[in-house]
Formats: structure tokens, sequence, C-alpha cells
């Protein structure tokens, strides 16, 4: 799992959340399939950084390529 990746039953009952922060990862993949751009998340939870966001996307597109 990615370091910018945090599961931990104590965080939001478990949910993957941005390292360091209690934003779901799954809010990243709801802003982009609703039609809003990165700049527009990030600019929403700016306790996640653009580089943690383009990962988290990156690991997404490997796991499916790998599939």
């Amino acid at each position: 799992m990615s370091s910018v990746i945090n599961i931990d039953p104590e965080t939001m009952h478990g949910v993957p959340v941005f390292a360091g922060t209690r934003v779901p990862v799954q809010t990243l993949f709801e802003y982009l399939e609703g039609g809003e751009t990165l700049e527009d998340f990030l600019a929403g939870f700016p306790t996640v950084t653009r580089n943690m966001a383009l990962q988290v996307l990156e690991e997404a597109k490997v796991l499916l390529l790998a599939g």
C-alpha cells in the first residue's frame, strides 16, 4: 500500500484516507467523476498535496493496467 494512503480503524472507521489527513481517497475519484478538476479538489482539500493526489491516481492506473 502506498505511503500516501492510510487505512486505520481509528481514522474515519478504516476508510482509506490521504495520509496525515481525514480526506477519503474516494473523494478524489468522486470529484473527477463529477466533472471537477484536480485543481478543484485540491482547493477544496488543502491538506492534500498535488503530489499525494497524483501518486494515488498513478497507483490506480497501475492497478487497472496490471489486471
